[in-house]
Formats: C-alpha cells, structure tokens, sequence
C-alpha cells in the first residue's frame, strides 16, 4: 500500500538503497527544508546524469514521513483567501514573487513524488520527471534569491496547497496524475506567465525587469514540463488502449479539476505538445 499524507507506513525505504534512483527521492521529497530539498535534488539529477545511480522500476516503495516533506511556513489556506497585492509596492511585488516561488517549491515536489511513487514504468519515465525536479529547483532558487534581495525569504507570505491536493487525489493512478498535474495544472502557468510578466512591465523598476527574466527561464522550462506531461498521457492512454481526449475529460471530470478559462497561451501549448484538438476543447464543460 502507498502512503498518504495521513497514513505514512512505519518502514522506511532507505536502508540499504543508497545508490536507488527513486529511493533517494522519495528522501529529497520527505526534506522539509527548502534549501536541503533543491541541494539534494540537483545532487541526485547530477548523480543520475553520471550514471551512478540504479532506477529499479519495479520497486514498490513505501514513504515513512507525511508528504511532502515542508517548512512551516508558509501558513497555508484556501486559495479564495490569499491576499491580492499590487506589484506596484514593494510589498506587492515581494508577494508576486513569493507565489511564483511556492508554485515552483510545489513543483519540486509534484517531479519528485512521480520518481518514487509509481513503479513499472520505463526507464525514461523516472528520468524525465528527476530532470523536471532538477529544474524546478533551479527556479526556485532563482526566486529565493529575488525575494532575498527584496528583503522578504519563502515563508513570510500565505499561500495555498491546490497543487499537491491534486497530487493526493490521483497518487493511485497515474493516468490522472499526467492528465491532471501536468497537462491541467502545471499548463496553466503557460497562460499565466505573460499576463504576470505584463504586470510586471507595468511596475518597470530593476526588481521587476530581474521578476521578468526570471519568468523568461520558468516559462521556457515549464514548456518543456508539460511536454512530459503530454508525452507520458498519450503512452499511456495507448498502453491502455484509451482515446486521450475523451479520456481527459472523464478524469477532469471524476476528479473535479479545475475548469479552465482564458485566455490560453496556444503558442506555448502547442510546443509543449497539446494537440489542436485538445487546444480546441481548453474550458469546454463536456
């Protein structure tokens, strides 16, 4: 049995698996400490690229903390609640920052907890995801040195816990993990990437234009993200012998995703894989 966030087994995988691909993620996703969690995932990726370590699909793993593994801050709520503040003060764009860098610390965990959790899978799955997390980390350490120079560290501002609610919802599927994480979720920072990046032009003070270039690499990697998102549904839909499209809308629909409004960034879609097709059906209730 996998673990959930309240029901962690009482074993841990560790023992003995140090040279284990997902074992040692499972151990950067329990981290709790931002910091250590980018260093031990960028370490891993690094290990991973020199060919030290063994991915071993088939390996039924077992987390032995809550996951993930996270500071106690930021105070997490609702996301109906989380204050709008203007980036045109300091503080308001301190707080843009700040969510962008929570979605991205989110975005290391969601790779990751693809790296540990399902087994049987091929090789390049649990390669593609580890590159993902590695990347992620890389954005949020960009951004956690921007909020630094603001005078502000993750932490100091609430935020919401939508992301991993959905990772939780589909950790025993993951068919609906690349449907709805991914392609649903994480490809939602495609449309949002301009509009922010266009607040930001508005502020038009050095702290902003850094914001911006910033953006610049997220939005270039984020492609790439839900590429792999796109590349691992169609696999297995054709594993599965499913149709993508109206598959997609049946999970959506069983698992109360989020509809989606515009306007969409088709552009940055279509390179990241999504066909015209699905860009035609972006927030179609059916």
């Amino acid at each position: 049995m996998q673990a959930t966030p309240d029901h962690p087994p009482a074993q841990s995988p560790l023992e003995g698996s140090a040279t284990s691909l997902r074992v040692l993620a499972l151990q950067a996703l329990c981290t709790a400490e931002p910091a250590d969690k980018c260093r031990l995932t960028l370490a891993l990726f690094k290990a991973e690229q020199g060919g030290s370590l063994v991915v071993d699909p088939d390996a039924r793993l077992h987390a032995v903390h809550p996951l993930p593994g996270r500071p106690e801050l930021p105070l997490l709520i609702p996301p109906m609640q989380v204050p709008h503040r203007s980036p045109l003060v300091p503080e308001g764009l301190a707080a843009l920052v700040h969510a962008v860098c929570h979605i991205e610390f989110n975005a290391i965990n969601l790779a990751l907890d693809a790296v540990w959790r399902f087994p049987g899978l091929p090789v390049e799955f649990y390669r593609d995801w580890l590159r993902v997390a590695a990347e992620e980390a890389t954005h949020f350490g960009l951004l956690s040195d921007l909020l630094q120079q603001l005078g502000f560290a993750y932490g100091d501002f609430p935020a919401h816990d939508g992301l991993w609610e959905m990772c939780v919802k589909t950790q025993h599927d993951v068919t609906a993990r690349m449907a709805l994480v991914p392609r649903t979720l994480e490809a939602r920072g495609l449309d949002a990437t301009p509009l922010i990046q266009a607040r930001l032009r508005k502020v038009n003070t050095p702290d902003a234009h850094r914001a911006i270039a910033i953006l610049d690499v997220i939005l270039r990697d984020e492609i790439g993200h839900v590429a792999v998102g796109n590349r691992w549904y169609r696999w297995l839909c054709e594993r599965d012998g499913l149709e993508p499209v109206a598959h997609y809308r049946a999970l959506a629909r069983q698992y109360n995703a989020p509809r989606l409004r515009p306007p969409f960034n088709d552009a940055a879609r279509r390179l990241a894989g999504f066909s015209q097709e699905e860009l035609d059906a972006l927030g179609d209730p059916a």
